[in-house]
């Protein structure tokens, strides 16, 4: 009996040991498109739990170890929707949405229309991105061919930067517009008062909307991963609404959103106290996956970091909170 009982003891430390490094499968990859209100293409890449073999391949300027176009692995899985920032793309963040499909979740990125490194020509119309944000939900969970295995009650977001303002509208923040204007008379080196300077510059663009109302609450999301938001100052009193957990961002040396406007005001604004996180000796653009030789190369003002900061090492840590994070709001076991 005290035989059968230590081999049972071993089986379940086995187990434990096996669920305790995650999922042993791969993580798929595949690009799809849809189309916002204005008939737009919008493109996702999506990664997700697979059961096909992976391979090493280029994807833009990252090398990802992905089964390219495989198969879904059995069962149901949360959806975490991500949103990048202002002329980025939907590989900004591959890096944490392979963590989270490593660890079961399906990750969704968006390219935003008219906002992205191959298209700038909408990027002050930043409330059209919440909409795009609706019908990529929209497609996810009707129309795309793995659609029947996402669990519609365990959705998430995770927003950096414009993406991290698109996050906040998704979930019940309701900006007010017409705070930018004053805001940029004695702010106008950052970033946002500089994009509108250089973007109206000559009459190229329509000045930002400033409608009287914003509610695009998707009430779908029931959690949010929020950094570096942008235009936190317009949520000052404007997100009672936002009453789903929140984790939130800030890094301490952000040259472009600078503290105290941004990501604190958003702190001070959400109902409840979200969890919040300083990264010691960060710059904005440290949210960013880590660049890959070639990018670096070509694009040094956004994949350069403060000497003495290892960005590598920190995303490794911030995946690992953001999964966890996740797992914990949206009542995900650990695979």
């Amino acid at each position: 009996m005290k035989t059968v009982r230590l081999l049972y003891a071993v089986l379940a430390l086995l187990w434990m040991g096996h669920c305790a490094k995650g999922w042993a499968g791969t993580v798929g990859f595949q690009e799809q498109n849809t189309q916002d209100e204005r008939g737009q293409p919008i493109k996702l890449a999506i990664w997700y739990p697979s059961s096909s073999p992976a391979h090493v391949v280029n994807i833009g300027w990252t090398t990802q170890e992905v089964a390219m176009g495989g198969a879904l692995s059995a069962g149901v899985h949360p959806l975490i929707v991500i949103s990048h920032g202002t002329g980025g793309t939907y590989l900004s963040h591959y890096d944490t949405a392979t963590a989270l499909a490593q660890a079961g979740f399906i990750a969704a990125a968006v390219r935003h229309p008219g906002d992205n490194a191959q298209d700038h020509s909408r990027q002050l119309f930043i409330l059209e991105r919440s909409g795009h944000v609706r019908r990529a939900l929209d497609y996810l969970l009707q129309d795309w061919r793995g659609h029947a295995q996402v669990d519609a009650s365990r959705i998430g977001i995770f927003g950096f930067s414009a993406g991290g303002f698109t996050a906040l509208v998704n979930i019940g923040g309701q900006p007010d517009m017409s705070l930018i204007a004053p805001f940029c008379t004695t702010h106008a080196d950052h970033f946002v008062c500089q994009l509108l300077t250089h973007e109206n510059a000559d009459g190229r663009n329509a000045p930002v909307p400033l409608p009287a109302r914003v509610d695009n609450q998707d009430a779908r999301i029931k959690a949010a991963v929020i950094a570096a938001p942008a235009l936190g100052f317009t949520f000052a009193n404007r997100l009672q609404r936002a009453t789903i957990p929140v984790q939130l961002w800030r890094a301490e040396d952000d040259q472009i959103l600078p503290h105290p406007w941004y990501a604190e005001e958003v702190r001070r604004a959400l109902p409840q106290e979200p969890q919040y996180r300083v990264v010691a000796q960060a710059g904005h653009f440290d949210f960013l996956a880590p660049c890959a030789a070639v990018m670096a190369q070509r694009l040094p003002e956004i994949c350069s970091s403060a000497a003495g900061f290892d960005r590598a090492a920190f995303h490794r840590t911030f995946n690992e909170e953001v999964v966890a994070f996740f797992q914990r709001t949206l009542d995900v076991k650990d695979r």
